[in-house]
């Protein structure tokens, strides 16, 4: 009975008039690890979400999400569909964080949904090419254009260049995530939206990016918090690349605290935003936490707009982030590799009466899926090949069978055509130092295939080993495992048409 109940969802959906159809709320934060979820295994104990919570409550709760690598690649995925390679004409374009893309090759897809009478909104950040798509994707915004702003591009938290419904910029004062959260709730209620519509928006909060500066409210929240020191925090770390034992963020003080170290600062982030060396790790976690605050707050006053307004029912929310962010782990103070304390994203997907609620689907998913759920939820048709697949089976019945494979690939700055070979070193190297890679989790198993020659595959067990210690790759016990996880991600990479795939780097024997 259960694998007919996406087909009959699908029928359902797909008489329903425009008035009809379900509304789409997509809340996208930033940098924004699933540990600082208290609903979530592995947060710390003083740390608490009681809205993000509340959501979970009242929906499925995903274990492990891989939405993205870093920022852009995963906010372009969210508009195309496709992972990197896939993503046609995108370029990065000095000064950093510009970049650039033709529009007619490089489709973003809410300007289908506003062609199939669903009225569109994007606010809050935008990193995805200089054109943020005013009156192509969105008929309403109030966009903070890092791209097309670069001197304003740091301003994460106040005094932002914001431009609305395509107007010039204007600086705004006040705390960012509160503001974007007012905006929102206007928008729910009404606000510069036709009522007769159902609507998608798309609220891009900027936390809880370096500088992961907290609301002035909560600078005194968690005055006793203290984290443990990751067990890798230190190199050399067994069976990793090599690249893996070069990250040293962190350093030891006297005292035995892991401090920020020299050489972390401004290398892993990708902006030179962190004044304050040889603070602690304890120190630095508590501060992100605090920023984390303002996130749950503002996510509590969305959703009470939702319910006031008598939209609760009729609406899809998707909780997510671009990507996770390590804090220890590895060595890092970042994201970009391909290890669950550096990526994984929370994922939360709500809609009491049609989902089930309080359930955990412990199916990893990718960031490419959920385009194709979002039309799957308004009962549009596909318009053109996207690389994930629609969450629904796993929606309605989080223990589903799922015969996908999980892929996130890794290009660096690279987008589109300039993935089609994966160029030698240094060219394959993030500025960070992360090299490209292929990550494909099945299972409980994550197996990840770094694209520079001669580099060990990676083997874990994520439910024995979910801090991902130990590779087991090299284990002959595993042979066979190795093989089909190799072959999975070659064809992973073949089903969604990269092209580097004829170019992969041979890995250590």
């Amino acid at each position: 009975m259960n694998r007919l109940l996406p087909l009959l969802f699908f029928a359902f959906n797909s008489l329903l008039t425009a008035a009809e159809k379900p509304n789409i709320l997509f809340i996208y934060t930033d940098d924004h690890s699933y540990r600082t979820l208290s609903c979530y295994e592995g947060a710390e104990s003083w740390a608490k979400t009681p809205n993000m919570d509340r959501l979970a409550a009242r929906g499925v709760r995903f274990t492990h999400a891989y939405i993205g690598t870093w920022c852009m690649p995963s906010r372009t995925t969210m508009l195309t569909g496709q992972h990197q390679y896939g993503i046609a004409t995108m370029r990065m374009k000095p000064p950093y964080p510009g970049a650039t893309y033709d529009p007619t090759q490089c489709r973003f897809w809410p300007a289908v949904f506003r062609q199939n009478g669903y009225h569109t909104a994007q606010i809050g950040k935008w990193h995805a090419g200089n054109d943020a798509g005013f009156g192509r994707d969105w008929d309403h915004q109030i966009v903070w254009n890092r791209p097309r702003h670069p001197d304003n591009a740091p301003n994460y938290y106040h005094d932002q260049l914001l431009s609305i419904d395509g107007g010039e910029p204007q600086v705004v004062k006040g705390y960012s995530t509160d503001n974007y959260t007012r905006w929102a709730v206007d928008y729910i209620k009404g606000a510069k939206r036709d009522a007769a519509k159902p609507w998608y928006l798309w609220l891009c909060y900027g936390g809880v990016h370096a500088p992961y500066q907290p609301a002035e409210r909560h600078l005194n929240d968690y005055p006793d918090a203290k984290v443990a020191t990751p067990a890798d925090i230190y190199p050399p770390r067994e069976g990793k690349p090599g690249y893996m034992q070069k990250i040293a963020a962190w350093e030891k003080a006297p005292d035995g605290e892991p401090v920020l170290s020299d050489k972390a600062i401004g290398s892993e982030v990708g902006d030179d935003f962190d004044r304050d060396r040889g603070r602690s790790l304890s120190q630095w976690s508590r501060q992100y936490h605090q920023a984390v605050r303002a996130l749950d707050e503002g996510i509590g006053q969305v959703l009470a707009a939702l319910e006031e307004s008598g939209q609760l029912a009729n609406t899809l929310v998707v909780l997510t982030a671009d990507q996770g962010y390590a804090w220890g782990q590895h060595g890092f103070r970042a994201k970009l590799a391909p290890y669950d304390a550096n990526i994984r994203s929370p994922l939360i997907v709500s809609m009491p009466g049609t989902l089930p609620e309080g359930k955990v689907c412990r199916t990893p998913v990718g960031g490419a899926d959920l385009p194709p759920t979002f039309f799957r939820f308004a009962g549009l048709e596909l318009p053109w090949d996207m690389h994930g697949h629609d969450l629904t089976p796993l929606l309605k019945n989080p223990a589903a069978a799922w015969p996908h494979t999980t892929m996130l690939p890794f290009t660096a700055d690279k987008f589109g055509a300039d993935c089609d070979a994966v160029p030698p070193p240094p060219g394959n190297l993030h500025k960070a130092g992360v090299p490209w890679y292929v990550m494909i989790v099945k299972g409980h198993h994550k197996y990840v295939r770094t694209l520079s020659p001669n580099e060990p595959e990676e083997l874990y067990d994520l439910k024995a080993d979910p801090e991902e210690l130990t590779n087991l790759a090299a284990r002959s016990e595993n042979t066979e495992l190795l093989k089909k996880l190799r072959a999975g991600a070659l064809a992973e990479l073949k089903r969604t048409g990269a092209k580097m795939v004829n170019s992969l780097p041979p890995v250590k024997e």
